[in-house]
């Protein structure tokens, strides 16, 4: 073999040698960030484990004896409130609202996308409009309807509500993903005799359910960790995890571990669908990124 024949492959080597240092690099960024998020959740892991003493030392006290006394206590096992009614009313809350976003946003996403309206564009900016009013600002207002229609303290107000404030989202985020549903399928379905709800459960669902996935779940998260309208509009019957975590903080004493350790159990749920849910949620978040 001549020398000319190998010159190219060890021209072509170096340019490898360097993806793959970058690639590299691009890995321990990727490392460090996800420590760097996952630092707060160990150190409150850690926390929650601690005895209250040892728990509010400054600095804390890392080889400190562990214990369970924070999660006993959240449980209940000192005589206080079982927080099992408040963890029900919050999946009540956060499922029930995603199915009805679900059910609404889909036919809206299809109108924007696939079968687009007159200046849709214009539809779109108005739904994304919504989410820039604070939410304090409507806050007066919702009180005073749910007082005067005698929906205090009910679960099903704070469903309602959800619903309405995931809905841009959702429809904004699912008017992108079903954008890249092929419209020939849709004709061919349509040609077969499909009628529209046909047409959206089983021929656009299936293609989009990464997108449908990763809007569940966002929608999911924002009512599970929603707390302002928690807070006003129930008490007792209809009172949420956030809300009930609140009452933890008090003037007096100490009530860091058993805040943790609540914290910790309230967000379980939301990272237990967050890993089980991960691909679909890549793939949903990346759907049109590429072609």
């Amino acid at each position: 073999m001549s020398a000319t024949a190998v010159r190219p492959a060890a021209a072509g080597a170096k340019p490898l040698r360097v993806r793959r240092k970058a690639g590299a690099g691009l890995g321990l960024v990727a490392w460090l960030t996800g420590i760097v998020f996952f630092l707060p959740i160990a150190w409150m892991a850690l926390t929650s484990l601690h005895s209250e003493s040892d728990a509010a030392t400054n600095p804390p006290s890392f080889a400190a004896s562990l214990t369970l006394d924070g999660y006993r206590e959240f449980f209940g096992a000192g005589g206080g409130a079982s927080p099992w009614p408040a963890l029900a009313n919050s999946a009540v809350a956060s499922i029930a609202s995603t199915l009805f976003v679900l059910v609404l946003a889909l036919p809206a996403a299809y109108a924007l996308s696939i079968r687009p309206v007159k200046r849709w564009t214009d539809v779109l900016f108005f739904f994304l409009s919504t989410k820039m009013l604070p939410v304090v600002a409507g806050l007066l207002p919702i009180y005073l309807f749910a007082k005067n229609t005698d929906m205090l303290d009910n679960i099903w107000l704070l469903v309602i509500l959800y619903t309405s404030m995931n809905l841009p989202i959702a429809v904004w985020m699912m008017q992108s993903f079903l954008a890249e549903v092929p419209v020939a399928i849709i004709e061919a379905a349509r040609v077969d005799g499909a009628r529209l709800p046909t047409i959206l459960v089983r021929v656009v669902a299936p293609i989009a359910l990464p997108g449908i996935a990763a809007t569940s779940l966002i929608c999911f998260i924002f009512s599970w960790n929603e707390l302002l309208f928690a807070r006003v509009l129930t008490g007792v019957v209809a009172e949420t995890a956030p809300v009930f975590l609140t009452g933890f903080i008090t003037s007096q004493g100490l009530f860091l571990a058993k805040v943790c350790a609540a914290s910790l159990v309230i967000s379980l749920p939301v990272l237990a669908a967050g890993f089980a849910a991960q691909d679909k949620l890549v793939q949903g978040l990346s759907l049109g990124a590429v072609k």
